[in-house]
């Protein structure tokens, strides 16, 4: 059996009301009609993400220096050069400035609860 890919993804959050208006207000991400209880799934494409509380046996206080080291979420956004300068805007900790990389224009922020999260904007055709 092959997998085929990422199906869904979901960061699990402490205080997942703050982290559902985080994604709300800062990167213009909507509700999706239904969500599991204990969760609040986004209506994005063409992977689902969500944010979620702990399953049983998380600690996510043990998670040092933040949560999710070692692994790279990356969003698609329109315009990185116009979220970078919301956020900045918004007092949202920026990890450095818009960058360009093979893959278009790339920042990383500090999300809900110390996440450190890639946005960029795919680069067009040659």
């Amino acid at each position: 059996m092959t997998a085929t890919g990422p199906d869904f993804i979901a960061l699990q959050v402490r205080d997942l009301d703050a982290a559902a208006t985080f994604f709300e207000e800062h990167l213009g991400l909507r509700r999706a009609p239904a969500s599991p209880p204990g969760a609040v799934v986004f209506g994005t494409s063409p992977i689902p993400f969500a944010v979620r509380e702990p399953l049983p046996g998380t600690d996510l206080d043990a998670a040092s220096p933040r949560p999710g080291v070692g692994v790279a979420l990356w969003l698609a956004v329109e315009d990185a050069d116009a979220l970078h300068e919301h956020l900045v805007g918004a007092g949202v900790e920026v990890l450095g400035p818009v960058a360009d990389s093979p893959f278009g224009r790339t920042l990383t922020f500090v999300g809900p609860e110390g996440y450190a999260l890639t946005a960029h904007t795919a680069q067009g055709p040659a």
